[in-house]
């Protein structure tokens, strides 16, 4: 078992694209980040250069992390011991780490690690399901009004909302808030429900297609609007899209802390895959 550090992203993914690949749900996270960072280039996340690693074992990979700083750590799913190993293997190169995210037990196993090789507290910041959609329905009673793709006139908005949206779940921004809109616009990537007299209600995004799957991201809604089912309108809007655009599978992650979102989720035929774990890390 031996843990590689890739500083560049073209050979982290000769080494780790095959196995990224073969597991496209339980890897959406790795899978998205990277194709940005390919398309965008390498401060896409930020002004530092990302770093990745992949775990090699018989010959082959069976492992792999990355970290667009000052971001945590994403893990694919690991066994404990490969989530110790990693944990000895960071510290032994004199990494400082923020936190981590990954599988629940992936996640754990390497929080506790870290905090026997290092001596850095560790808090338990959010607890997340992964979803992939089933059979898509229509949210019932449906709200009045109807759905849009977000362009150019909407950028202001779509700022605003991108901003209210990481400060709601409490997260850093993983880029630039007129950058994210931009981003968005230019791909198509976003769906605006609307009352029926134009006003912009709800917001859902969707992440590029990579590997036969997307991801619904973010879904927002201002909080004087909340409760009347505007996200999960715009939720069925850009999921209903993604799939016409030929995603085989639809995903999307949630706070389990939140159980509104997540029984609406249901409701509208999203199925639980896994469960995660985002950890801080504190002096």
């Amino acid at each position: 078992m031996r843990w590689t550090l890739f500083e560049d992203l073209d050979a982290f993914l000769e080494a780790a694209g095959t196995f990224l690949h073969s597991r496209p749900v339980l890897h959406t996270v790795p899978l998205t980040v990277t194709e940005t960072l390919r398309a965008r280039g390498p401060r896409a996340y930020g002004t530092e250069a990302p770093v990745f690693g992949a775990l090699e074992a018989a010959g082959a990979v069976r492992g792999g992390w990355f970290r667009t700083p000052p971001h945590r750590l994403t893990l694919t799913p690991l066994a404990p011991a490969e989530a110790e190993a990693l944990a000895e293997h960071l510290a032994g190169l004199g990494h400082t780490l923020p936190g981590v995210s990954g599988e629940r037990a992936t996640a754990r196993a390497f929080a506790e690690a870290w905090q026997r090789h290092t001596g850095a507290k560790t808090d338990l910041r959010q607890r997340q399901r992964l979803y992939r959609l089933g059979e898509l329905t229509q949210p019932t009673p449906a709200p009045e009004g109807q759905s849009r793709i977000a362009g150019p006139p909407d950028r202001e908005l779509l700022m605003r909302w991108y901003a209210a949206f990481v400060t709601d779940v409490g997260n850093e921004a993983p880029r630039d808030a007129g950058d994210w809109a931009d981003i968005r616009i230019e791909r198509g990537g976003t769906v605006l429900w609307e009352s029926p007299d134009g006003e912009p209600l709800a917001m859902a995004g969707t992440l590029p297609m990579v590997a036969g799957q997307t991801r619904v991201a973010p879904v927002y809604t201002p909080a004087e609007l909340r409760g009347r089912g505007y996200a999960g309108a715009a939720t069925v809007a850009a999921s209903r899209a993604a799939r016409e655009a030929g995603a085989g599978e639809v995903l999307l992650f949630t706070d389990l802390a939140n159980p509104t979102s997540n029984g609406l989720y249901q409701r509208v035929g999203y199925r639980g895959v896994a469960d995660f774990e985002v950890y801080d890390f504190l002096e």
